[in-house]
């Protein structure tokens, strides 16, 4: 009997652990021998932890599991309470175009053999029969961008860097994945190791780098865990090293773990960072793509970006640019949270409207209520009300509406939602964070908490106060903290003003 238990650490915070050994405890009680795989999550995160049991007919999908269901997985499936049929034919599963999380879920995260059965290192063995111009061509013309925030073409920083001279260079791969509703690297990172691996592999040898590291935030204790293990059976398989497959090209990696300080998301603070110095924001120029860890041409690319690059290579790239709209191209991972009641990651291409996603994806609230507003792109990211859910959901798309993708992820809040509070807490949020390097950020945060507090008040006079000062903000800021925090508190000013001219009612 083999059955497949999550190890994610939404799984694990829902009580997955426990189940597991409940599992091993009913299996040894009644004579079973039991295969108890820790996967990733499917991604279905209000069923979680979701228990799955190998059958003839595929696997079958229990959920939400607690302690008392664990003995129905012995008996009839088919009368489990918590029964749900086939996974693969779930709803949520079906309607997907998985890419990057295709193995997610499916595999065990460190079996080698188990990637490689599931198409993994593919792509890299392709790559041994190109080029490094050829295989920066391959990256540009797949028209993948940056899935961390920015949205810069991929092909054009590795071009960069793989034209670069000098005596090293360096891959680093950005997963301080820090902002809120964001979890799609963490979830990458615990389900499917390899294909960041493949992936950082493959930029190394496109560029001329001979080293990488993978910063990861330290509240990711799991995915630090799997991504350290991987790497060393990895190195073990003659996949990294001195001679990658052989080939005669090195490339190696390791892995780094940020202390927490959310600036260190911007990738000049995580070199800093990564260099044992303070995370502060660098001047630009000198670009990291020419002067970037130690000083030397440095890829600094997010998790998803260098995970979508085995498929890219496997595929080709015009079969990776055949899914999305305009300039948007490939699939997008998208991570539903706040008051949903389909909460969890939902791999599709980029030009579904922002409705759809809302409503048909996530179900609409998970207290009944109408939605008020959808925060996308974390903290910083813009609130978009009801009246822009035809906005599809690509690049050009959402910044042609005062907004920003950033790293995909959604909060979804009901009616019940004061948007000045959420004002408010943004500005808070990025003077909390700022690392102090620059003034408009360091003194203009702090300052725009006291104009709302204001605002709160009762005093319309300072609403043009914090308009001006955003505008500031966003001008001068060095680095996407300063310059992003405008746009929640703009949004919310221009989209939901009913909630900072009735605080002067209030106080009238």
């Amino acid at each position: 009997m083999k059955i497949y238990l999550p190890l994610d650490s939404a799984a694990v915070a829902l009580g997955a652990d426990e189940i597991a050994e409940a599992i091993r405890a009913e299996a040894a009680a009644r004579g079973v021998t039991v295969e108890l795989i820790r996967n990733g999550s499917r991604g279905m995160v209000w069923l979680e932890p979701m228990a799955e049991v190998d059958t003839p007919e595929g696997r079958l999908a229990f959920g939400p599991m607690n302690l008392a269901d664990v003995p129905g997985l012995f008996g009839d499936l088919a009368a489990h309470p918590k029964a749900h049929g086939l996974t693969a034919a779930l709803p949520w599963m079906v309607a997907q175009t998985r890419l990057t999380f295709a193995r997610v879920g499916l595999i065990d995260p460190l079996s080698l053999a188990d990637y490689r059965a599931h198409g993994g290192y593919a792509g890299l063995t392709r790559t041994l029969t190109m080029d490094a111009p050829a295989m920066v061509a391959e990256v540009t013309a797949s028209g993948l961008r940056g899935r961390g925030g920015a949205g810069f073409p991929t092909g054009i920083k590795w071009k960069t860097v793989s034209e670069a001279k000098a005596d090293r260079k360096y891959i680093v791969c950005n997963a301080d994945e820090g902002d809120s509703a964001t979890f799609a690297d963490r979830m990458l990172m615990e389900g499917d190791p390899f294909t960041l691996i493949e992936g950082m592999t493959i930029a190394g040898l496109a560029c001329g780098a001979t080293k990488g590291f993978v910063y990861i935030r330290s509240e990711y204790p799991i995915a630090i865990d799997i991504m350290t293990k991987a790497v060393a059976l990895a190195r073990a398989e003659g996949l990294l090293g001195a001679s990658v497959m052989g080939s005669g090209k090195a490339f190696d990696m390791e892995i780094r773990t940020g202390a927490g300080a959310y600036v260190c998301g911007e990738e000049t603070s995580l070199l800093n960072s990564l260099e044992g110095k303070r995370g502060t924001v660098r001047a630009k120029p000198p670009l990291p793509a020419l002067e970037g860890f130690l000083g030397k041409p440095t890829v600094v690319n997010n998790v998803i970006s260098l995970a979508s690059i085995p498929v890219i290579f496997e595929k080709g790239a015009e079969f990776y640019k055949g899914f999305g709209l305009g300039r948007s191209r490939g699939t997008i991972p998208l991570q539903i949270a706040g008051n949903v009641k389909h909460g969890g990651l939902y791999e599709i291409a980029f030009g579904l409207t922002l409705g759809e996603i809302v409503e048909k994806i996530a179900g609409g609230t998970a207290s009944g209520r109408p939605v008020k507003a959808v925060q996308v792109g974390g903290p910083l990211g813009a609130y978009f009300p009801r009246a822009l859910f035809d906005t599809p959901f690509g690049y050009e798309e959402f910044a042609g509406k005062d907004g920003l993708i950033g790293h995909a992820g959604l909060t979804v809040f009901d009616d019940g939602a004061d948007m000045l509070k959420m004002a408010r807490f943004a500005m808070e949020f990025c003077a909390i964070e700022s690392c102090g390097k620059c003034t408009p950020c360091r003194i203009g945060a702090v300052r725009g908490v006291e104009t709302v507090d204001r605002i709160a008040r009762g005093d319309a006079a300072a609403i043009p106060l914090l308009t001006d000062l955003c505008a500031t903000m966003k001008a001068g800021s060095l680095c996407a903290l300063g310059g992003f925090t405008p746009y929640p508190v703009l949004s919310a000013l221009t989209h939901f003003p009913d909630d900072f001219h009735a605080q002067k009612e209030a106080a009238e």
